[in-house]
């Protein structure tokens, strides 16, 4: 909550703020798009793929929910109660990946489908790989079960699924809330 107003009370230009909002869901449009496209010549760049599109993710989810915490609320409760959850896990399943990212380089999180008639898989269909527990004596007592609760997301709602199926649970539900942002936007402006 506190981080919410701090955000809302600092809001400079709206207006800049909804160009910079409408830029960052095109960037993470493209590089979910083209997951179904790329055909890594190796896992190094197929999880170079991924971790951009986990970005891209990751930085619009934190934005919405820091600039305009009601809305996506508002767009949350609007889906069905038994896919929240999904929709909440597989968000928090991706900041996992994010923060887990950059500490273990490669990180292991994808593996290309098991049986490819081609020999080279698109992007997309890559699977999420079982992770273990990440170590949490090295963390901070309060840091060990934000990052649990994380990992937890991560193995129900991203690990067996394809690349593809959590990119559209996700980018589908940030492409929702943006647009009610939008929307929000141009109506307080008449």
């Amino acid at each position: 909550d506190c981080r919410v107003g701090w955000n809302r009370d600092h809001l400079t230009d709206a207006v800049a703020e909804e160009r910079a909002l409408e830029w960052s869901l095109t960037g993470m449009q493209d590089v979910i798009a083209q997951l179904d496209l790329d055909r890594p010549a190796d896992p190094a760049a197929a999880f170079s793929a991924v971790a951009e599109a986990v970005w891209w993710t990751t930085i619009i989810d934190a934005r919405l929910i820091r600039q305009y915490m009601d809305l996506y609320d508002a767009v949350l409760d609007a889906h069905q109660p038994a896919q929240q959850p999904m929709i909440e896990g597989t968000l928090a399943g991706l900041r996992f990946v994010r923060n887990q990212m950059s500490a273990d380089g490669q990180g292991g999180f994808i593996e290309p489908p098991a049986s490819v008639g081609d020999g080279v898989a698109v992007t997309a269909t890559w699977r999420w790989v079982h992770r273990p527990e990440p170590p949490l004596s090295e963390l901070a007592a309060h840091m060990q079960p934000w990052v649990m609760t994380r990992y937890q997301a991560y193995e129900q709602w991203l690990a067996g699924d394809s690349v593809g199926q959590v990119f559209q649970r996700a980018g589908g539900f940030l492409n929702l809330a943006a647009g009610r942002v939008t929307a929000d936007a141009l109506t307080n402006l008449r």
